[in-house]
């Protein structure tokens, strides 16, 4: 089904279901998944955030978005469609890139390589190094490097 032209929501090449890197000692988590093939360059998914209020502490909380380049990060915000489930890791090893138009308040995911269809989507999160709620997965991601 083609998406509505207007529509500043579209996620209809990606579909979630329980993530190829879930197992016993990571837990059961979600992953989102290429629905049909997807070439270098093309754009997977778009859509748009809500800033969440001032005050509101986005390094205990791995599910919303760093939504500014100021460092330390005070805007945080939640994103649209399949955006929120797919998974980090190494920047070597991502098949996505998120641009993020903060001024905007929508992103937009693009392939940085060429998705096979079921294929698990992932990128690097921005604030991978530096969130609290990420330093036991940033350990994991980048164990082989110590």
């Amino acid at each position: 089904m083609a998406s509505h032209p207007e529509t500043k929501i579209d996620c209809s090449k990606v579909y979630v279901k329980k993530s190829s890197f879930s197992n016993e000692k990571t837990g059961n988590f979600d992953g989102a998944f290429a629905a049909v093939p997807i070439k270098e360059g093309e754009m997977i998914e778009k859509g748009v955030v809500r800033r969440l209020p001032d005050g509101f502490d986005g390094n205990t909380c791995p599910y919303i978005f760093t939504w500014s380049t100021e460092r330390p990060n005070k805007v945080w915000a939640m994103a649209s469609g399949c955006a929120p489930f797919y998974n980090t890791c190494k920047e070597s090893d991502a098949n996505t890139r998120m641009v993020r138009h903060f001024d905007e308040d929508t992103f937009e995911i693009y392939a940085t390589k060429d998705i096979a269809e079921g294929e698990e989507l992932v990128h690097t999160y921005i604030s991978l190094k530096w969130r609290t709620c990420f330093s036991d997965l940033n350990q994991i991601v980048h164990a082989d490097e110590k």
